[in-house]
């Protein structure tokens, strides 16, 4: 036990020194001490008081928090069967851990005598809203509850846990496994030279002949954009489309059911009516009923557009290749073919201008301007693969170092799909001590090749401008207490950073920061800065009803549970006919890969992306009003993310604002009403 590295006081992760063989008895340890830390809690003869047993609690469980972030940080990142099996082990340990806390008698009735007899008035903002999340925990995880139902609690979080952690594994290895493998080149007309030289490789590395390609991002995109080969295109979306919804031992089907329904016993066992109340009654929206209205109104506003859109995209294949009715694997195709017709743009044109170096170097930039921030690479901390790079973020202002940043831009096996912002560390202050949090963003960006670097399209431009909008909030982060730190607030306020950060990458300003090309060092002409504003709204309509129709499943799912004997596929239709625009694929289904919901912390929650657009739109027309990068916004937008979760995210917003958000805001930059 001496030698595990994991259980010794570690500021940066010593990645390099870490063994599988270390998780376990590193859990099973840190676990005891986080129990003996709350029976010393409750064990005390001193009257309950905000200190000994709100802050006692907050300060406890250091160690373990801290393995946690770096196991399924890397159960994400760069897993392996054997990281798979130990988190099979641990999901139900911590999960009777949580329960062992959130349903402790001793340790609530101290919680409440603290809430019921401190005079608010006496403690700051932040201890207020500890002090009430604190409670309110307590009660949403059953405090309340008799003896045999908080059992019933206990056993439906621990099978969750489990479920959760198979519906991810499900998902990835049905991602992994996929292979197409073309030998013909000539049925790959229209595929760029990099996407070419890329499948290449790949079947090259697994020695065979031809081209290989996968259903990660960077190889099923460019192939579903740009191959002509309709057959080829139709057979790489279904084979994406029915990811875990195949009869393999990788389906997720009863998963699926059997979270739904085990979450709505849980959500009636707290005394709600589903799992959507109970959700979002911590959040801005509050209820089911707000989401659905919210929802609704944009697709009343979208779904014309979109129609439109879809007409004028059918009309377009027709003329073009003859085709009468889209169908699913039309879609990407199709609107690059008629974005490059109506604006002359095309993806393939803009790569050379977005090396990923060049976009990183803008985002460093701009974050410097707005911020007043200085990103530094090092070499001396310890990285979990040779693709992830660190860098020391600093305050220019007093040279202060603030932050650690880890950046993994590549996919490779053993790493999810997608992008995600995540952090190794929070941020804190203890005893006159501040920790500074440790970020890191992780992407699936197309892998540099022998003879060019990694090059993107505009829309993962936006993509890593947008984890790093995640990354600031919790770069920023300057409370006291680390559950209130950085991103730790309400689930529909969390994108705000993010998709705020979108936004700059669509002024010239901006754009002619970074924008060069890879070979010439040319700034990116100002034709292609024209263009990627007039198509910025290119088929919104299309876009946002998409968007909706993900969050209108995510409630479906959340307002009800489903008869064992219902058909997911059934299920998901029905909540999809407000939102239908294409034909139905039959052999796929959208909720057996739904990560987010499913595997996430999205839960009737995915809403929080449009919610969060508003919030953004808003914002941004602030900053365009007064100039993208004036100082005195930026100072109160940087207040905004340096307080977390430590105010009412409303409160935050009005004092940044000067007002509630306004859904016009979002409506007017998409195009869909009139400026």
């Amino acid at each position: 036990m001496t030698n595990n590295i994991l259980l010794t006081s570690f500021d940066e992760v010593p990645f390099l020194k870490i063994k599988n063989e270390d998780y376990l008895p590193a859990f099973e340890k840190a676990i005891q001490e986080n129990t003996e830390e709350i029976d010393a809690i409750c064990n005390q003869t001193a009257q309950p008081t905000f200190e000994n047993t709100i802050e006692a609690m907050e300060y406890s469980g250091k160690q373990l928090n801290r393995i946690s972030s770096v196991f399924f940080n890397l159960l994400s990142a760069e897993t392996n069967d054997e990281m798979q099996q130990i988190a099979q082990e641990v999901a139900p340990k911590l999960s009777k851990l949580r329960n062992d806390i959130a349903l402790n008698q001793e340790l609530f009735l101290r919680v409440k005598e603290v809430y019921e007899t401190t005079d608010f008035s006496k403690l700051t903002i932040e201890q207020q809203t500890l002090l009430t999340q604190t409670y309110k925990s307590f009660v949403r995880n059953g405090a309340l509850l008799d003896e045999e139902k908080k059992q019933q609690l206990r056993e439906i979080d621990a099978r969750l846990a489990v479920l959760t952690l198979q519906f991810g594994e499900n998902v990835l290895a049905e991602t992994q496994k996929y292979r197409l493998h073309i030998t013909d080149k000539i049925r790959l007309e229209g595929l760029p030279k990099d996407a070419l030289e890329t499948a290449q490789k790949l079947a090259e590395k697994e020695g065979k002949k031809g081209f290989i390609f996968t259903l990660d991002f960077p190889s099923y995109l460019p192939f579903v954009t740009y191959v002509k080969d309709r057959e080829l295109r139709k057979e790489l979306v279904i084979a994406a489309g029915k990811k875990a919804f195949q009869e393999n031992e990788h389906n997720n089907e009863a998963i699926v059911k059997e979270i739904v329904n085990l979450r709505q016993k849980r959500a009636e066992l707290l005394g709600y009516k589903n799992h959507a109340h109970f959700v979002l009654e911590e959040r801005m929206a509050q209820s089911p009923e707000k989401v659905l209205s919210f929802l609704n109104e944009l697709l009343e506003k979208a779904k014309p557009a979109a129609l439109a859109e879809f007409d004028q995209l059918t009309q377009f294949a027709k003329k073009t290749d003859g085709i009468s009715a889209l169908e699913k694997w039309d879609a990407n195709y199709f609107s690059e073919k008629m974005k490059q017709e109506l604006y002359d743009l095309d993806d393939e044109i803009l790569r050379p201008y977005f090396s990923l170096q060049n976009v990183l170097n803008g985002a460093f930039a701009v974050a410097g301007k707005l911020f007043q921030l200085q990103f530094r690479e090092t070499n001396q901390v310890d990285v979990y693969h040779k693709d992830v790079r660190v860098f020391e973020v600093y305050d220019t202002n007093n040279n202060e170092k603030i932050a650690l940043l880890y950046t993994d831009f590549h996919p490779r096996k053993g790493k999810r799909n997608g992008a995600w912002m995540t952090s190794y560390k929070l941020q804190w202050k203890e005893k006159g001590e501040h920790h500074i949090p440790h970020v890191s963003i992780v992407c699936n960006f197309t892998s540099p090749t022998e003879t060019k670097p990694s090059l993107l399209t505009f829309n993962e431009v936006t993509t890593l401008f947008h984890e790093f909008g995640h990354a600031l909030h919790g770069m920023l982060a300057n409370t006291v207490y680390p559950s209130l730190s950085g991103t730790s607030v309400f689930w529909d306020f969390v994108e705000l950073p993010s998709q705020i950060f979108e936004n700059w990458v669509y002024e010239p300003e901006v754009l002619q920061l970074f924008a060069k090309h890879y070979e010439t060092g040319e700034v990116i002409p100002q034709k292609y800065i024209d263009k990627i504003k007039e198509s910025s709204n290119f088929l919104e309509g299309l876009a946002t009803v998409r968007q909706l129709s993900f969050g209108l499943l995510d409630m479906g799912w959340h307002t009800s549970s489903i008869e064992e004997t219902e058909k997911l596929k059934t299920f998901e239709n029905k909540q999809f006919e407000s939102t239908k625009i294409y034909p139905d694929v039959l052999e796929n289904a959208m909720s057996t890969s739904f990560s987010h919901i499913f595997s996430g912390g999205y839960s009737a929650g995915y809403y929080s992306y449009k919610w969060a657009e508003v919030l953004d739109a808003d914002a941004f027309a602030y900053f365009k009003d007064k100039g993208i990068f004036d100082s005195e916004i930026a100072a109160k937008f940087k207040t905004l993310l340096s307080k977390g979760g430590s105010e009412h995210p409303m409160d935050l917003y009005k004092a940044f604002r000067g007002q509630e958000p306004n859904v016009s805001a979002l409506m007017k930059r998409a195009g869909l009403i009139n400026k």
